[in-house]
């Protein structure tokens, strides 16, 4: 089975992939959003406060429900058939929760950041890889979903070649674009179970939530495993995930309560989700 329209995905650097996870692990996703943050579905009062980030990210990362998308076989053949191998380790990332815009939470009305996850001046030496995101919920344009500059990831190969000035072009060692004026943003509309993948080359980011409904997502990625060559980081992300805490990274600021260790238990996994994390090898 084919997942993925190559072609489309040449042309634009990014593809709506249908059906990839059943509803039913993307309903138990956002029940864990609801328990980590405290908030009911019903009572959209209660949807703008602590600890939900800035931006809607939420600081939860090894709960088994975010697991067991993760592990859905869908989702690594879907990332198998961009990068030609089974052999991959997935990104153990966030959930985000974007509330709707109002009045009276201006510190969460987040415009949205249109950037590129890449060193725009390395964009021509860099390995291809791509990033993901799971639609845990039926999101339409005004919803402030996934949006990104279809095309743009061939201009920036162009201009990190060359440096020839093209539209929308970065400034010197800035990730973000210097005229988003010359640049046409998209919301990319998907619905429960979709998934998005694009990549690391193409302008994107998240819109502003105009509607009356949370926007409710997962991001997943994949890259080819270093089971054999980083013992470090395998050893790394084995304890994190034993201990149920957040990558060490800068983008990972982690929960002060510290509820996922606290409360949570750690996550079962599959024979593949073993793979996935690098707790056993790839044969």
């Amino acid at each position: 089975m084919s997942w993925i329209d190559q072609d489309f995905f040449d042309a634009n650097g990014y593809v709506v992939v249908k059906n990839v996870v059943p509803k039913a692990l993307c309903d138990a996703v956002i029940a864990a959003e609801y328990a980590f943050l405290g908030f009911s579905p019903d009572t959209p009062e209660s949807w703008y406060q602590l600890p939900l980030q800035r931006g809607g990210m939420i600081e939860l990362y090894q709960h088994q429900a975010l697991w067991d998308t993760r592990q859905h076989p869908s989702v690594h053949e879907v990332f198998s058939e961009i990068y030609g191998t089974e052999k991959l380790w997935v990104s153990i990332d966030r959930a985000n929760f974007n509330p709707p815009v109002h009045p009276a939470h201006p510190e969460y009305d987040h415009p949205g950041m249109i950037h590129w996850d890449i060193d725009p001046q390395a964009a021509h030496t860099a390995p291809c890889r791509v990033q993901g995101v799971l639609y845990l919920s039926d999101t339409p344009a005004e919803r402030g979903g996934f949006c990104c500059a279809p095309g743009h990831h061939k201009l920036i190969e162009r201009w990190a070649a060359t440096r020839e000035k093209i539209p929308g072009a970065p400034e010197e060692g800035k990730r973000t674009p210097k005229d988003k004026g010359e640049i046409t943003v998209v919301p990319i509309v998907a619905e429960a179970g979709d998934f998005v993948i694009w990549s690391t080359r193409l302008l994107h980011g998240n819109g502003r939530n105009l509607s009356d409904q949370p926007r409710l997502a997962q991001y997943i990625t994949m890259s080819p495993e270093r089971y054999h060559t980083d013992e470090a980081e395998r050893m790394s992300r084995i304890t994190r995930w034993q201990e149920r805490r957040n990558p060490d990274a800068f983008w990972a600021p982690g929960d002060p309560r510290g509820w996922e260790q606290e409360q949570g238990t750690t996550a079962t996994l599959t024979k593949l989700g073993k793979k996935l994390l690098g707790l056993e090898p790839w044969n």
